[in-house]
């Protein structure tokens, strides 16, 4: 009978590189949970990140975090670019690798994050999709009667264009979130941070036809605590119906299969760029941390400019 071939050692190094960074991911989870506050889908998605760029790091990168240099954090977003991943994707992947390698300085695990030294991707070459102002008064027209709930998805749709919420900040209003006779509502963003959003004439209309006929049909539910936009079982809707929704009303009307409810933020945004307003106001109405963010939208149509330039130019 052959000797047993005895198991191959694994040297120290070796199992630091399968541990790295994998090993600190969990507690840097209960960190962005704990001390960041931050929602559970972007705590899910900055897990995600991670771990495909640990997955990654288990080949290209070197037997310890303490011998991360600089050029490995651009290869690895060579990499993602060759994957053909989107800019904002590969932004956003960054974005994590930054807070995770912030995360380990101030656990001691390193002295210094050298990331921090990578620029991010140029994010937007052009602006995002929007609908002009006409399409998004036949979006928000369009259900009909022969549709099941159609007061409750006009409310959703006019909320979405109204407050420019995204559809995860939609999902959770409630009842006591909503002041109809004052013309506005709270909103739960990101990192759990509350802002105050109007609601136009049309979103108020709606909303109470919605509250008034049919929302009583769908649900007993009236305590303060209870969702604003619920389902046939009286559940909050979720962000996928709410995707599923806008998709369908949108083909109704002949609009691009690319929109979806963010669309609506967008075109919020630059409607009310394109109407005057100030880009911080527009920062708080939005719910973004930095105003980068929203100077995305700031690159509005050529005539209004060009209409400001010769008004307020001394030779226009």
């Amino acid at each position: 009978m052959p000797p047993r071939k005895r198991p191959t050692s694994v040297s120290s190094a070796e199992t630091s590189r399968l541990a790295e960074p994998v090993l600190h991911l969990p507690g840097f989870v209960n960190y962005l949970r704990a001390e960041c506050g931050l929602s559970e889908n972007t705590v899910i998605a900055y897990n995600r990140d991670l771990t495909q760029f640990n997955e990654w790091f288990r080949t290209h990168g070197p037997a310890r975090l303490q011998q991360v240099e600089l050029p490995l954090f651009s290869k690895y977003l060579g990499y993602l670019h060759d994957r053909q991943y989107a800019a904002t994707s590969i932004a956003r992947h960054l974005v994590s690798i930054k807070m995770f390698f912030r995360y380990l300085v101030l656990e001691g695990v390193l002295p210094e994050s050298v990331v921090e030294l990578v620029n991010s991707p140029k994010l937007w070459e052009h602006l995002p999709k929007v609908l002009s102002p006409d399409n998004v008064d036949r979006l928000l027209s369009a259900p009909a009667r022969e549709d099941r709930y159609p007061l409750r998805d006009r409310a959703l749709l006019s909320l979405l264009y109204a407050t420019g919420c995204r559809a995860s900040e939609l999902c959770t209003i409630t009842l006591r979130d909503i002041y109809l006779a004052e013309g506005y509502c709270r909103c739960l963003g990101k990192g759990n941070k509350e802002r105050i959003v109007s609601l136009n004439p049309v979103a108020r209309a709606a909303v109470e036809a919605y509250l008034e006929h049919e929302r009583p049909l769908l649900t007993r539910a009236s305590e303060q605590i209870a969702p604003l936009l619920v389902s046939r079982g009286g559940r909050a809707l979720s962000r996928i119906t709410v995707w599923k929704l806008v998709k369908r009303y949108a083909g109704r009307i002949g609009a691009s299969r690319t929109i979806s409810p963010h669309t609506l933020r967008h075109s919020f945004a630059t409607h009310m760029l394109a109407g005057g307003a100030e880009i911080r106001a527009l920062q708080e109405l939005l719910g973004h941390a930095s105003i980068r963010t929203t100077q995305i939208y700031t690159h509005v149509e050529h005539s209004r400019l060009k209409s400001i330039h010769e008004k307020c130019h001394p030779r226009g």
